[in-house]
């Protein structure tokens, strides 16, 4: 439900990005010997074998508490290797015992990214903060360190606190986070913190403490934020920047594969719902090799969310009639969109009558858990997988401070047929199978469908 690829991935970002550098990449660069260097080093290791019981024996030992669970963390480590094909370690910027900073260029994408690391524990050292700064490649500029004093720390609060009381969806919730965050500021439990991100790490600790929506997040960026003009752009009002457009470009508008499969059946792979103002040719350029398969398969299993104005565009291609997908209620504004499939999408459909299967994991979050969500209770595709993240709330990113912006929910969706939402709990598959198995069960059932189609039934003498 997030409205970008950017907003999808900007909480996973900061958690959960894992970056990895080769071995003959690194020969020339020392690794320190500390704990944070260790940790490094084990990162070389498990993210170069590409192999999946590396990965997690890595993870569970280094970052087994990570909040968004042990599973999701691989699937996303093993995702930032395929996306950028690794990274060459450049230098080690900062090296002290429990962190160290360093530059690595992707190989696949031009882009070079300044990673901070932090753990703690000496003999048991554990990842408490990745976060990572992208910056021009061969640039020798180091990221702003943020300090924050009394007085930023007070206005943090504030700007916080204001934005989860006009905008956060739920105003009983928002009003137990802030109470929260006001009653550890009287106690002074944030006045010895004088580090941007630690800021914004504890203040999302505490608000993770009072609930469990993964959509809200705050963060602390190098970067000075412009100044707010109006209130915060939500929904299509958000502007899309040439840059934002380039990437979405290049990364073929989160389409990965569109194949026709054995026995005619379609194979679709998106990663992520790119904004149909920008990716909308390429979703019906997608659509259009497809259009004459007798079954689909729309894998999801990679795809963390992004824009349901491209969930609908996609979703159009699968319906003959006029659509109710899906609303959308705003509580700041106290109003509700809906959803329609359109009939301005370009190029042939498949139509209402050939059977789709939506392949999921428990990776499968946000935008990509509503097209599953509205398929599955319009009776439209059979849901093939495991049971989905459970991230149902849009998010808008919204100016805290000159360093801190925080992205709140805003609203809720609100399916026409179940008058509820995924929020918490995610979509349960109509076919359990671990993700990995999802697809070869997929081809099977479609295969099975389309034999059934072909066949005449038969008539009694």
């Amino acid at each position: 439900m997030d409205e970008s690829k950017r907003r999808a991935r900007a909480m996973a970002t900061a958690v959960l990005l894992v970056v990895g550098v080769t071995s003959s990449a690194s020969a020339g660069v020392a690794v320190p010997k500390t704990p944070a260097g260790r940790v490094l080093s084990a990162w070389l290791d498990a993210f170069n074998s590409g192999d999946r019981s590396r990965v997690t024996a890595y993870v569970k030992r280094y970052q087994a508490d990570n909040p968004h669970g042990v599973d999701v963390l691989i699937d996303h480590m093993l995702e930032i290797r395929r996306e950028t094909g690794g990274f060459d370690l450049v230098s080690v910027d900062r090296a002290e015992p429990f962190a160290i900073d360093f530059v690595v260029n992707a190989r696949s994408t031009p882009q070079t990214w300044y990673v901070s690391l932090e753990v703690t524990g000496e003999k048991s050292p554990r990842v408490v903060e990745l976060h990572r700064d992208e910056i021009p490649r061969g640039s020798k500029v180091t990221p702003i360190r943020v300090t924050v004093d009394a007085a930023t720390r007070a206005r943090v609060i504030d700007g916080v606190a204001r934005r989860l009381t006009d905008w956060y969806v739920y105003p009983d919730v928002a009003k137990k986070m802030v109470d929260l965050l006001r009653g550890r500021q009287g106690l002074g439990e944030y006045d010895a913190i004088n580090d941007g991100r630690k800021l914004a790490r504890a203040i999302n600790d505490d608000l993770h403490a009072v609930t469990s929506d993964n959509h809200l997040a705050i963060e602390c960026t190098s970067e000075t934020l412009p100044k707010d003009e109006g209130e915060p752009a939500v929904d299509s009002a958000a502007p899309i920047d040439e840059r934002f457009r380039a990437d979405m470009l290049r990364d073929n508008c989160g389409f990965e594969n569109v194949d026709r499969l054995e026995g005619n059946i379609g194979y679709l792979k998106i990663n992520f719902f790119a904004p149909a103002v920008v990716c909308g040719s390429t979703a019906s350029a997608a659509m259009s090799l497809l259009a004459h398969v007798d079954a689909l398969i729309v894998d999801l299993r990679d795809n963390g969310g992004g824009a349901p104005r491209m969930v609908a565009w996609i979703s159009s291609y699968l319906f003959d009639a006029r659509t109710h997908l899906n609303d959308q209620y705003e509580r700041k504004r106290n109003r509700t969109s809906e959803f329609w499939t359109r009939a301005d999408v370009p190029g042939a459909k498949l139509g209402s009558n050939v059977p789709v299967y939506v392949l999921t994991a428990k990776r499968t979050f946000s935008a990509a858990e509503e097209f599953t969500y509205n398929l599955k209770y319009l009776k439209r595709a059979t849901i093939v997988g495991e049971n989905t993240g459970g991230g149902a709330h849009p998010t808008a990113p919204m100016r805290v401070d000159d360093h801190f912006i925080i992205h709140v929910p805003y609203a809720r969706p609100v399916n026409p047929i179940t008058k509820t939402d995924w929020e918490g709990t995610g979509v349960a598959p109509d076919v359990n199978v671990a993700a990995d198995q999802a697809l070869d069960v997929a081809k099977k059932l479609a295969a099975e469908a389309i034999r059934k189609k072909a066949t005449p039934p038969s008539v009694e003498q």
